[in-house]
Parts: structure tokens; C-alpha cells; sequence
């Protein structure tokens, strides 16, 4: 039976995502009155801090199925009892993300027209048929895992839904791996990156989203053998990411055209080098792995921790990714210098603005909101019995 505390928790977050969404959304409408002059974007950077808020969603929404898929489809049993909240936060996040999308991109009314005309020659329109197709399928999966007499559909409604998802990274990496109209990136290791990254992100967010709920509810969010076997894959995770950054930094440097580039963003394009050293690869990804491979470490908060660098070191990537890479002077005419009063050969300066950041904050409390009234609504926690913590067995 819920307590009075937990009911009043729940109903204080809940008018904090409020507060924070309703905010946000005036900022958004601020943005659409007065147009990217109040913002920091311009010319060249189009895409900015909500952007990175957005892909960042998109991107761990598609990881946050790792739970459910390692459940339905590979037939891990222990995953079973999360697969709920798993799917939910699928939903949540991204629905977080193409909110931020759709307001930042401007002309919000005139989605209608993006979602009933396509154009199959663009990648964008791909994509409106991956997400809406990746909301169907996990209604669909979650309506499975919730009603005992449709059960036996939920193991070929995951796979459908494990199939859809790692399509869907793909489409949003060949977003920026099908723009040949920007040097950083037009690549096709973009598109497994992505998919690297968005196992590393949603198991992170499902972490600590299963923590946060599980308090709320006074109970123990997974048992003790779970909880190494977590911390064990979100480790992997991490380190796939890494190795595919790696692979993809080192694929531009090998091409001559690239190197200018790449010494932008790794050593001389201020901030850029500093985010991505200190914030993603440092804060990101090492020190998370320490905490999560170190002996004495392995507990609950060490893991939410970790998970929490893991999410930040992502926004810190992101930033770098897509800032810098738009930032970057195009090289219109290889092998000549270009310079005009336009600016044009200069890397150019972007500096986020207060709408910006409470637009990209909103797409963090939408899907924040959704998965709370979500979890509220339905049975999405796994059973106490199921979550009760274990001893770590004597050795």
C-alpha cells in the first residue's frame, strides 16, 4: 500500500516537471515570437544547445529498450520484471526529444505537413516514419507485458521492437552521416556510433530512472546479482562507445582533407577540445568505468553514480558533435582560401542562450513526466518480492 510520504513525493515531482515544462514551453514560444535573433544561433550554427538535448533523448530512448530486449528476445529471464519500465522510458524519452525537436526547428503547426507528405529521397522523412512506427510497437510491446493473456505475443513483439530500434539509430546517425553539406560529418561509421552510444545512454538513464522510481515506491530497486550483472554491461557499453568514437576521430585523420578538422575539435577550437577530453572522455567514460569496475565500489550509488557521468559526458559529446561540427568553416572550394565580410573560411561562435537551455531542460521534464504518471498508472515496477535486494553470496 503507498504511504502518505511516497504520495506526496510523487505529487511535489510532479509539479516540479510541471513548472519546469511550462517554463520551458514559454521559452519556446518566446523563441518562435521573436525568432533565432534571441538565441545564439546564426548563419552557420543552426543547430544548437536544444539540439543536443533532443538527439540525446532520441538517442537513449532507443536504449532504454536494452532491458526489455535482453528479456523478450535473448531470453534473460531476470530482465523480465523490468521490461515495463523499460518500454515506458522508451516512450518517454523519446517523446522528450521530438518535442524539443519540433520546437526548436520552428513552425510547430506545421508538422501535420511532415508527417502526411514524404520525400523518400530524405533521411529526415525516414525518420518520421521510424518514430511514430518505434511508438506503436512499444504501445503495442507494453500492452504485451501487462496483460497476462497476451504474453505469448510479447517475445515476437520485442524482436519487431529490437529490429525497429537499432534501425531507428541508424536513421538518426545517417542524419548527420548522409550531410554532405558540413565537412565534420558525411560518414558512414556515424550510424554504428550511434548505435554504440545509445546502449551506453539508456541503460544509464534506465538505471537511474529504476533507482528514482523504486524510492519513490520504498523499495529496492533490483536484487544484488541483477545489480553486478548492470554494471557489468553498462562497463561494455561504455567502452564500445568509446572504441567506435575513437574509430570515428581516427577515420577522419587518416583522410588529409579531415585533419584541420580534427585539430579544431580536439586541440585548438575552443571550447570543443575541453568538452570532449574532460567532459566526455574523462568524466564520461573513464571515470564512470573506474566506478564501475573498481571492487570496493560496487554499490547502488557508485553504479547511479557512474550513470550520471555517463548521461553528462553524453551531452558533452553531443555539444561537440553537433556545435563543433556546424561551427567548422565549410571548405567550399578545396585547395582555395575563402574570405569575405561574411565571415566566410572562420570558425564561427556559438553561445547558447537562456531560451535555449530551458527549451532543451523541457525535453528532460516531459520525459521526466511521462514516466512518472506512467509508473503511477501502471504496473510498470518490477514485483518487491522480484527487486528485494540479495546478500552477495559468501566466497
Amino acid at each position: 500500500m503507498e504511504t502518505k510520504s511516497a504520495r506526496r513525493a510523487f505529487w511535489l515531482l510532479l509539479a516540479a516537471g510541471g513548472a519546469v515544462l511550462a517554463v520551458a514551453l514559454g521559452a519556446a514560444h518566446y523563441m518562435e515570437v521573436h525568432g533565432h535573433a534571441v538565441t545564439g544561433m546564426n548563419n552557420q550554427v543552426v543547430w544548437g544547445l536544444p539540439h543536443v538535448f533532443a538527439i540525446f533523448l532520441i538517442v537513449a530512448a532507443s536504449g532504454a529498450l536494452n532491458v526489455a530486449s535482453i528479456g523478450s528476445v535473448f531470453g534473460e529471464s531476470d530482465y523480465k520484471p523490468h521490461a515495463p519500465l523499460s518500454v515506458l522510458l522508451t516512450v518517454a524519452l523519446l517523446a522528450g526529444g521530438l518535442m524539443v525537436l519540433v520546437l526548436d526547428l520552428g513552425r510547430p503547426e506545421r508538422l501535420v505537413v511532415a508527417a502526411t507528405h514524404y520525400n523518400f529521397r530524405s533521411i529526415f522523412a525516414w525518420n518520421m516514419i521510424l518514430y511514430n512506427g518505434l511508438f506503436a510497437i512499444c504501445a503495442l510491446y507494453l500492452w504485451a507485458l501487462l496483460e497476462r493473456r497476451l504474453g505469448r505475443f510479447a517475445r515476437p513483439v520485442g524482436l519487431a521492437a529490437f529490429a525497429w530500434r537499432i534501425i531507428l539509430t541508424t536513421g538518426t546517425g545517417s542524419i548527420f552521416g548522409f550531410l554532405v553539406a558540413r565537412q565534420a560529418y558525411a560518414s558512414g561509421v556515424i550510424a554504428p556510433l550511434f548505435i554504440a552510444l545509445s546502449l551506453a545512454w539508456g541503460l544509464a538513464v534506465f538505471h537511474l530512472a529504476q533507482c528514482g522510481l523504486a524510492r519513490l515506491a520504498g523499495r529496492e530497486p533490483m536484487d544484488a546479482e541483477l545489480h553486478a550483472r548492470v554494471r557489468r554491461l553498462l562497463a561494455i557499453f561504455v567502452i564500445a562507445a568509446l572504441y567506435f568514437v575513437a574509430v570515428h576521430h581516427l577515420t577522419n585523420l587518416y583522410w588529409a582533407k579531415q585533419v584541420a578538422f580534427e585539430r579544431f575539435i580536439l586541440v585548438s577550437g575552443a571550447p570543443y577540445p575541453a568538452l570532449f577530453w574532460a567532459g566526455y572522455v574523462v568524466l564520461g567514460s573513464l571515470v564512470p568505468l573506474v566506478l564501475l569496475f573498481h571492487p570496493g565500489l560496487a554499490s547502488a550509488r557508485a553504479t547511479a553514480a557512474a550513470s550520471v557521468l555517463v548521461a553528462l559526458g553524453a551531452l558533452a559529446f553531443l555539444y561537440v558533435f553537433i556545435v563543433g561540427g556546424q561551427a567548422f568553416p565549410l571548405e567550399i572550394f578545396p585547395g582555395y582560401e575563402v574570405a569575405s565580410t561574411f565571415g566566410d573560411g572562420r570558425a564561427d561562435g556559438y553561445s547558447p542562450s537562456l531560451p535555449e537551455l530551458l527549451l532543451g531542460l523541457g525535453g528532460l521534464a516531459a520525459s521526466f513526466l511521462i514516466a512518472l504518471a506512467g509508473a503511477r498508472a501502471l504496473p510498470i515496477l518490477a514485483p518487491a518480492e522480484v527487486a528485494m535486494a540479495a546478500p552477495a553470496p559468501a566466497k
